[in-house]
């Protein structure tokens, strides 16, 4: 049985809403669809947005109104469904929902932006090594993990347009990429770049700049797959052509 995963910072759940969010929920129709950058509480959405149609939704809210968010949606109700990592330095600002299904754990994590500050670029990392202690934790009890979500770094050179430009800018720095080579060292894989070795591939364009008709954008957004797992991931992808937002929806298909 195959199962379709998709991944997409939405840059506003009520926005997206209003240029066709849930006509593509239908057409995709994804078994998990982890949303990132709702920008709003469950209280404020419309009905059809806290329960779609042949989903189970979860939602994690920032305190701050308009701001952060994640939510998750699955035709399968999970086992179980956790709001953060149980640390109020992390979890005030709903970045955070792992759910356990009967194969494998999965987070989907809002990752924070380092760019505001050196604070803000401090709090980045810890919640970058929370993250891996975590799953980690889950690795050392047997379970599979799958983490996804808007990670706010390109890992290689080939994962921005123009990374020379970019190299002392936060989503490029040396000890933000240092992390995600700790993940993989630590036993997870980048399931995109299992099937695309290539470059040319981004899931983030400023819009600002109009970057997404240029093609100049970074790959930010990802599907890391535990290793004793990788035999049964059959794709990855990012929908490049699906508009809404100024990331892409990534996806991840798994055969079970």
């Amino acid at each position: 049985m195959i199962k379709r995963l998709v991944s997409w910072n939405v840059n506003g759940i009520r926005a997206v809403h209003k240029k066709g969010f849930l006509d593509f929920v239908k057409e995709y129709s994804p078994d998990i669809l982890c949303i990132q950058e709702t920008k709003a509480h469950e209280d404020q959405l419309p009905s059809e947005l806290r329960h779609p149609e042949g989903y189970f939704s979860y939602f994690s809210s920032a305190e701050k109104k308009g701001y952060s968010g994640v939510a998750l949606y699955s035709k399968d109700e999970p086992e179980s469904v956790r709001f953060g990592f149980g640390s109020d330095r992390f979890d005030t600002e709903g970045r955070i929902i792992i759910a356990d299904y009967p194969d494998f754990s999965l987070f989907n994590i809002y990752f924070p932006n380092g760019k505001a500050s050196a604070e803000r670029l401090d709090f980045k990392l810890d919640f970058y090594n929370e993250c891996l202690n975590q799953a980690e934790k889950l690795l050392a009890d047997g379970r599979n993990v799958i983490i996804c979500g808007d990670v706010n770094t390109a890992h290689k050179e080939i994962d921005l347009a123009r990374p020379k430009a970019n190299e002392n800018v936060s989503g490029f720095l040396p000890v933000e990429r240092a992390w995600i080579d700790k993940l993989l060292d630590a036993g997870f894989a980048d399931s995109f770049r299992m099937f695309t070795k290539e470059g040319g591939y981004y899931s983030w364009y400023d819009l600002k700049s109009r970057a997404r008709e240029r093609n100049v954008g970074w790959r930010i957004d990802y599907f890391f797959v535990s290793k004793k797992f990788l035999e049964h991931a059959v794709s990855a992808e990012i929908l490049a052509h699906i508009y809404g937002s100024d990331h892409c929806p990534v996806t991840l298909e798994i055969e079970l």
